[in-house]
């Protein structure tokens, strides 16, 4: 896949698994970004001031599965492939050829607890799967020169002040294949090696371009799905977060009830001023810059408090 844009690769993923006969292998390398599981909180999973500073999008994709982290050190693969219904998850079966891409390059990687591959028990790939009909999405990651103080910066550590039923990650301990494939100059030729092995061991594959049609509606579907908050933030179940911090020498408790993305209820106290000002925040969206807002309009806010202490 050309396009550097993760919102782009997502929808065509999803674009050509549902509008398409055809089967596909696709390789992409996308400019940074956070992509959650369908039905994991964007707040939980990830490191909201980390992303807010960095400008890091968070993107849900249609699978399920943890979070992972993307940027041009990372190369992505996706099967699009007809099966038989009712037995289209099969997440050893799809890994299987990337692991033998690698056993050809000299890696022994292992599949290793539900979905990923390891190298000595580190990780190097995180995969999940989508099932439309009598067709399966699967699709991974391989680290190859990922900024990985990025990636550890941009994943939530810990978790324990959102309280929800959605779909927690399992981090693990990851390594770079760059590190280990010294004579493979960069991700790119890294891809490059991937595809001109997958069309030596695949007869009759070969490599196809998509339509300017086709890239009408899968711009289309990135704008109206993968670029929205409805999708991204709002998507999920309802969950509630609780803090404790110190504010103006004070210590205050914070209880925010937030469901398809709005607060829902807020209950703070400790503070006469933030109590005050927080009366506000039912209804405004759980976002940053929404919360601000609210919370610079209130007379008895206080300057100097950290917005990141209600995320």
């Amino acid at each position: 896949m050309p396009s550097g844009d993760p919102f782009f690769n997502l929808a065509a993923d999803e674009f050509l698994m549902r509008n398409s006969p055809g089967e596909y292998f696709i390789l992409s390398i996308n400019e940074r970004s956070l992509i959650i599981g369908k039905h994991q909180l964007s707040h939980r999973e990830t490191n909201t001031r980390f992303v807010t500073e960095n400008e890091i999008p968070v993107i849900r994709r249609i699978s399920g599965g943890g979070t992972v982290f993307h940027d041009p050190g990372n190369l992505n693969f996706s099967f699009i492939l007809n099966s038989t219904e009712g037995r289209q998850v099969d997440f050893r079966k799809y890994t299987r050829p990337v692991i033998s891409f690698l056993a050809s390059l000299g890696i022994d990687a292992r599949f290793e607890g539900k979905s990923d591959l390891k190298i000595g028990g580190l990780k190097i790939s995180g995969n999940a799967e989508y099932v439309f009909r009598n067709r399966v999405l699967h699709h991974g990651t391989l680290l190859f020169e990922a900024d990985l103080d990025f990636l550890r910066n941009s994943i939530r550590k810990d978790t324990s002040n959102y309280g929800s039923g959605a779909v927690p990650s399992n981090p693990s301990p990851v390594i770079n294949l760059g590190g280990i494939l010294k004579n493979v100059a960069g991700t790119e030729r890294f891809r490059d090696l991937m595809l001109e092995w997958f069309l030596r061991n695949y007869p009759g594959a070969v490599v196809s371009t998509l339509s300017e049609t086709e890239k009408e509606r899968i711009a289309g579907l990135a704008e109206s799905r993968y670029k929205t908050w409805d999708w991204n933030y709002a998507f999920g179940p309802p969950y509630v977060f609780r803090n404790l911090f110190m504010f103006d020498n004070r210590q205050v408790t914070c209880e925010l009830s937030v469901k398809d993305g709005i607060i829902d209820e807020c209950l703070i106290t400790g503070h006469s001023g933030l109590e005050e000002a927080c009366r506000k925040l039912p209804g405004c969206r759980h976002m940053v810059e929404d919360v601000r807002q609210i919370l610079d309009k209130e007379n008895g806010f206080c300057p100097g408090f950290d917005i990141f202490n209600l995320f």
